[in-house]
């Protein structure tokens, strides 16, 4: 008998747990699987952020329930972030809500602002939970291509009238998952120019705000003027301190759709356990000097795979910001066709650039969450295999 929801037969499996039922089948035949799938750091939470979770797990009074909007301490450390990082001015009490992890927060968001029926504005490619969220809430979204020859941004203009009109919420995401994208301010002053002309809300994800090359900064897209009356900025600890399974995340921004979110998140969880929100706390204030660090070794790892693609033939723009790149397949190759053939030929594992969406057609994504050694084993596969 099948008990699922009709709701929930339109929801594929998640791309990622499936990657990993195709890992977990090679692995028990032997295979040396390389997995360059999912945007999971290798590199351990810096031992600081480690201790004072410990120093804090000694408390008795931590293991109470956790305050709905997230600690106080927690919360003042983002504002806090925020004033250095970007200049941005945030008041903890109203524009900061402490998430489980910056993809619980999405997922909550669109039910909180949609009706069923309702469109939703998402990046076409991107990342799925932006659109099985949608589904789940019974709302439709509408694709906006992100194409190379338009640096991976929407092209507002294009969006046909009806759909603007049944336009309830919008998401943008740089740097940019899976395609590794970045933008300057005057993107998001666009962005938020769109915004209010039609009355769409912004929601940003900057998941990936703080990995970074170069002398690139990825800019937050509450530093335009007036940005907080239409927009929120979702954020994570994951990839900026590798604290992926650490489950802690935030969101900024407009005060009315965080209370919002915060009524429909306090009738659905409990917030996350107070130990870690302090830990995260101390992460945000503390010396960020681990970062650059693991950026350095993000930057040398994406040189290792570059070089690599390029002896293959596969050229791509160095990124400035993620740890992904997103490269195009070898000719007289789909996606799906490319990566299952790698998959089975070799034991690496890359995603389909189709599964982020139908404008990554064409595409696959590699993630730099291995050591060099593995990169370098996994594209001399790779080039021996076609």
């Amino acid at each position: 008998m099948n008990y699922q929801s009709d709701r929930l037969g339109q929801i594929p499996p998640y791309l990622f747990a499936e990657i990993n039922k195709k890992k977990a089948a090679l692995i028990e035949k032997g295979v040396d699987v390389i997995d360059l799938g999912i945007g999971d750091p290798d590199l351990p939470t810096p031992p600081h952020i480690v201790g004072k979770l410990v120093e804090e797990m000694q408390n008795p009074a931590n293991f109470k329930y956790p305050n709905f909007i997230g600690c106080l301490e927690y919360r003042q450390a983002i504002a806090d972030f925020y004033l250095r990082h970007y200049g941005v001015d945030l008041d903890p009490e109203t524009e900061v809500l402490a998430l489980i992890g910056s993809k619980e927060g999405i997922a909550h968001l669109i039910p909180t602002l949609i009706d069923p029926g309702d469109m939703v504005l998402i990046p076409d490619p991107s990342y799925p939970v932006y659109r099985m969220a949608t589904l789940l809430a019974n709302g439709q979204y509408f694709d906006m291509p992100l194409l190379k020859e338009n640096n991976f941004e929407p092209d507002f203009s294009s969006i046909p009238p009806e759909v603007i009109e049944r336009s309830k919420l919008m998401f943008l995401n740089y740097p940019g998952n899976p395609t590794s994208a970045t933008v300057d301010i005057d993107f998001f002053k666009n962005a938020v120019a769109f915004s209010k002309q039609h009355g769409i809300p912004i929601a940003h994800d900057s998941a990936y705000n703080m990995v970074t090359y170069s002398d690139y900064t990825a800019p937050s897209i509450l530093q335009v003027e007036g940005s907080k009356d239409v927009a929120v900025e979702f954020g994570s600890l994951s990839k900026t301190y590798n604290m992926t399974g650490w489950r802690i995340g935030y969101v900024v921004g407009n005060k009315e759709i965080i209370k919002a979110l915060s009524v429909l998140k306090s009738n659905t969880d409990t917030g996350q356990f107070t130990p870690i929100q302090k830990a995260a706390a101390f992460a945000l204030n503390s010396d960020q000097g681990c970062v650059s660090t693991h950026n350095g070794i993000y930057e040398e790892r994406l040189a290792v795979v570059l070089e690599g693609l390029t002896s293959i033939g596969i050229h791509v723009e160095p990124p400035k910001g993620s740890f992904f790149v997103w490269a195009p397949v070898p000719e007289g190759f789909t996606s799906t066709g490319f990566v299952t053939h790698v998959l089975e030929k070799t034991g690496v594992i890359v995603t389909p650039g189709n599964a982020f969406g139908p404008s990554g057609e064409g595409y696959f994504r590699i993630s730099l969450s291995v050591p060099d050694t593995r990169l370098i084993e996994a594209i001399n596969r790779i080039k021996e295999s076609i």
